[in-house]
C-alpha cells in the first residue's frame, strides 16, 4: 500500500534559542522522528515524509542546517516546500542535492506514489504571513493535473484555502485559494488538500474537495473564535499525520493523526 508522513511545521530556530522564547521546537522534532521511527516496523510500508512548511521560523542557512542534522534521524526520505517562516533561496540553496528541488523558481515538485499522486505547490510570499500561488505554480499544477487522467490527487501547500475559526489565522491563509479550488473542482477524478500553518487538525469538504490541516509536532495555535483574542501558541501535544492508501471498503486515501511521544500500553481488551 502507499503511505506516507507528513510533518509540518517545525519552526527549527538557531541552536540554544526557543521559538517564541517558549518553545523547543528542536526537542519536539526529535521527539517526533522518534516517535514515527518506533511505529514504522508494525505500519504498512511507508514511501517517505513530506514537510509542509516553516521548516525554520527565520529561514538562515544555519536553522536549515540543524533541521537537516536532526532530520538525518528518520528512517526514511523526505520532501519539502516552503511555508511563510522559510526563505526561498537559503532554502534551495540546503537541499540542492535533492532530486525534488528545482534549480530556480518556486519550489514545487509532484511524486507518483502509485495509488495517488502528490503535488506539493509553494506559497511563500517573501517577507509576508499569508500565501499565494504564483502563476508559475497555476501553470505547473495546471500541467501535472492535465497529465493525470483523473488518477488520484493530493496537492500539498503550507497555506490552507479552509478558514478554521481564528480570526488571525484564516486573515493569513491562501490568499488566491479559490484558483486552486476551482481547478481541484474541475479535475476528473479524487482531489484532496492537505495543508500546516495552522498547528492545529481540522478538516472540511469544499464542493467534492477534502480540505484537510495537520498538526505540528511542536507548539499549537490556541484555540479561541473569539474576535479580540489575541494571536497565541499553546503548548498542546504535538502530532504527525500517517496518509496511507486503504483498498476496502473501496479505494481511499486515510489519513491518521498520531501523537507525538511515547505512551502507556498496549495492552489487549480481553484476557
Amino acid at each position: 500500500m502507499s503511505a506516507f508522513i507528513q510533518i509540518t511545521d517545525t519552526h527549527i530556530v538557531p541552536e540554544g534559542e526557543l521559538a517564541y522564547n517558549r518553545s523547543d521546537t528542536a526537542a519536539a522534532l526529535s521527539e517526533a522522528i522518534s516517535t514515527v521511527n518506533g511505529i514504522l516496523p508494525r505500519l504498512d510500508p511507508v514511501d517517505c515524509a513530506i514537510i509542509t512548511g516553516d521548516l525554520t521560523d527565520y529561514g538562515t542557512p544555519a536553522e536549515y542546517e540543524r533541521l537537516k542534522g536532526i532530520m538525518a534521524d528518520l528512517n526514511l526520505p523526505y520532501l519539502a516546500i516552503p511555508g511563510n517562516h522559510d526563505a526561498r533561496d537559503a532554502m534551495r540553496a540546503a537541499f540542492a542535492d535533492q532530486n525534488w528541488m528545482p534549480e530556480a523558481g518556486p519550489i514545487q515538485w509532484s511524486r507518483d506514489f502509485g495509488d495517488f499522486t502528490v503535488i506539493g505547490l509553494d506559497t511563500l510570499v517573501e517577507g509576508s504571513h499569508h500565501g499565494t500561488l504564483c502563476d508559475e505554480g497555476l501553470a505547473f499544477l495546471d500541467r501535472i493535473l492535465g497529465s493525470l487522467n483523473g488518477h488520484p490527487v493530493v496537492v500539498a501547500t503550507h497555506h490552507p484555502w479552509m478558514h478554521s475559526g481564528v480570526i488571525a489565522m484564516d486573515n493569513n491563509n491562501l490568499q488566491n485559494g479559490g484558483a486552486l479550488l476551482d481547478r481541484l473542482e474541475a479535475y476528473g477524478g479524487p482531489a484532496r488538500m492537505i495543508s500546516g500553518h495552522v498547528h492545529r487538525t481540522l478538516t472540511t469538504q469544499i464542493g467534492k474537495v477534502t480540505c484537510q490541516i495537520a498538526p505540528a509536532p511542536c507548539h499549537a495555535v490556541h484555540l479561541s473564535h473569539q474576535t479580540a483574542s489575541v494571536n497565541s501558541l499553546i503548548m498542546e501535544p504535538g502530532g504527525v499525520t500517517l496518509w496511507n492508501w486503504q483498498t476496502a471498503p473501496q479505494p481511499c486515501l486515510v489519513s491518521n493523526v498520531i501523537p507525538v511521544g511515547t505512551f502507556k500500553g498496549p495492552w489487549p481488551f480481553y484476557g
